[in-house]
This record gives structure tokens, C-alpha cells and sequence, in this order.
């Protein structure tokens, strides 16, 4: 089922801001852990299905098994889908992975890999729901299973951008450009785009960061590859991008926060979804233009 866009351009703004944090410290109050392909990831594809919903946007649960180091195991996808203006038109996806690291350690909260920009996806579901309608079709999905459980490898991680490529194809969607969202909810934020993304895009995130007047947050980093969900859509000869900060951690240059019980809504600003809202909502409608 689709949504169709109305009213005015995109704008994020502070209260959507607000709303992204809420969100993301509800789905960490709610589902620690949500690791992929337990009974717990599930609830939590659920909970997002529900809290999407009540931003007035239809969403879809994609239920689908998997292989994986430890055998087959259950996960969901979750999907929002806006219809543009032409229905023949490619598609712009925007994801975020919603589960937990495995492993990791008690108490480990993945409130900033994983829940920050899943809260971030769900209110810009509702900034886009209230937009003018764009020209190419928007899919905003929730991913299942972006964490590895051992490795990255083949059955290792990505299950859900993955099962997401076979979706597409399966619907013979052409991707105009497929957007990864990730950890972009840090207190110290510095959003970097790494150099295993289309050069193109890539060029206009920078673009887009300018003309929202978040540029100092910006960089492209062509000697960094970052392995995230849009590697499935490069691997499947479609143009992607990756929006992430990977310097989470307690001092500049460290990461050590990352994959660790330090990963809290504590290390989570609302200033800082308020930059990275505003520069997919800028990215979304320069990439809607071209």
C-alpha cells in the first residue's frame, strides 16, 4: 500500500528532532536486546511497525527466514512506502538497521548503532508524510539482521538489506539511490561518507549538508570503507551510499563506545539527529531533483 505525499517541502525540525530521540529511547526502553533472528528482534520489528504506524504513515512487516552461521533463523524487515508523482520512476531507499550486536555484553543497549537512526527513519516517516509529493517513489526500511553473529561473510550479517535487494528485484524496482543511515545520534557528531559509495552521490551529500547548513559535520573520507546495509545494493550494481559516524567513543579518533555496554541513550543528543534530519531531508530532495 502506498502513501501519497502532499502539502509543503521537506522540513526537519526541532520537534521532529525530539520525536527521533523519544522514539529511539522508547525502542531501547522497550527491546534490549533486539538481537537479530531471537524473539526479541521480532518484537521489536513489531514495535517499530506500531510506532511508524501511529505517525499516520501504512507500513508493512516482511517476514522471511535466512541463513545463517548458527542455521536458518526468522527475521523481518519493516517498510514504509511514498509513491512520487511518476509511478514509473526509480526509487530513493533510506535504512537503518534496527538490531543489537550480539555478544556484546549485559546491558548493551545499542542506542546509538542501531536505535538512533531507526528513531531518526521513523520521524522523517512522518516529515516526508507531510511533504509536497516528490517526483520519484521513497521506501524508508527498518533492517533485520545488519549485525554479524561471528563475521561478515556470506550468511553473516546484511540479512536484511540483502533480503531487501532480492525484494526489489523481485518487483523489477529500478534504485535511483539506496541511502544507509547509522549511528548518527552522537553527542560529538561527525558524519562521514565512506569511500565504498557511489562518487556521484557521495558528491551530493556534500551538496545537500552545504544547503541545509550542516556542512561542518560533513566529510567524505575515500580512503575509509565501512562495512554497513548499502554494501548490498553496491554488490548488486546499485548506486549507494553510507551516512555514518564511526568515531563513537570517549575522546576524538576512538571508538570505543562501539559494541560495548558504554553504547547508552546518554551518548545519544537530539542536536544531533536534528543535523543528521536535516541533511537527509536536504539529501532526499536535491536526489528527488536530479
Amino acid at each position: 500500500m502506498f502513501a501519497v505525499l502532499f502539502t509543503v517541502a521537506l522540513s526537519f525540525t526541532t520537534s521532529d528532532a525530539k520525536f527521533a530521540y523519544d522514539e529511539a529511547a522508547g525502542l531501547v526502553r522497550e527491546h534490549t536486546p533486539r538481537n537479530a533472528g531471537t524473539i526479541r528482534g521480532r518484537l521489536a520489528a513489531g514495535w517499530i511497525l506500531d510506532r511508524v504506524s501511529r505517525t499516520g504513515v501504512d507500513a508493512s512487516l516482511d517476514s522471511f527466514t535466512a541463513m545463517t552461521p548458527d542455521g536458518e533463523k526468522p527475521f523481518a524487515n519493516v517498510m514504509v512506502e511514498f509513491e512520487g508523482s511518476r509511478p514509473d520512476a526509480p526509487w530513493i531507499v533510506v535504512m537503518s538497521h534496527f538490531d543489537t550486536a550480539p555478544n556484546v555484553g549485559k546491558g548493551f543497549e545499542g542506542a546509538n548503532d542501531g536505535a538512533s537512526t531507526s528513531g531518526l527513519l521513523i520521524a522523517l516517516a512522518g516529515v516526508i508524510r507531510r511533504a509536497e509529493r516528490p517526483t520519484n517513489n521513497i521506501a524508508l526500511v527498518w533492517t533485520d539482521g545488519e549485525e554479524c553473529r561471528h563475521e561478515y561473510g556470506p550468511n553473516d550479517g546484511f540479512q536484511g538489506s540483502r533480503r531487501l535487494v532480492d525484494v526489489f528485484r523481485e518487483r523489477r524496482r529500478a534504485v535511483k539511490c539506496a541511502i544507509c543511515l547509522d549511528m548518527l545520534g552522537d553527542k560529538d557528531l561527525h558524519i562521514i561518507v565512506p569511500g565504498n559509495g557511489e562518487r556521484a552521490f557521495r558528491q551530493i551529500v556534500k551538496m545537500a549538508a552545504d544547503r541545509a547548513k550542516v556542512g561542518k559535520y560533513v566529510s567524505l573520507q575515500d580512503d575509509l570503507i565501512v562495512k554497513d546495509d548499502h554494501q548490498a545494493f553496491l554488490d548488486a550494481g546499485c548506486a549507494a551510499i553510507d551516512l555514518i559516524d564511526f568515531e563513537f567513543g570517549s575522546a576524538p579518533g576512538r571508538n570505543d563506545f562501539w559494541h560495548t555496554p558504554a553504547d547508552t541513550m546518554d551518548k545519544v543528543s537530539q542536536d544531533s539527529l536534528l543535523v543528521s534530519g536535516r541533511l537527509v531531508a536536504s539529501l532526499l530532495e536535491l536526489l528527488d531533483a536530479k
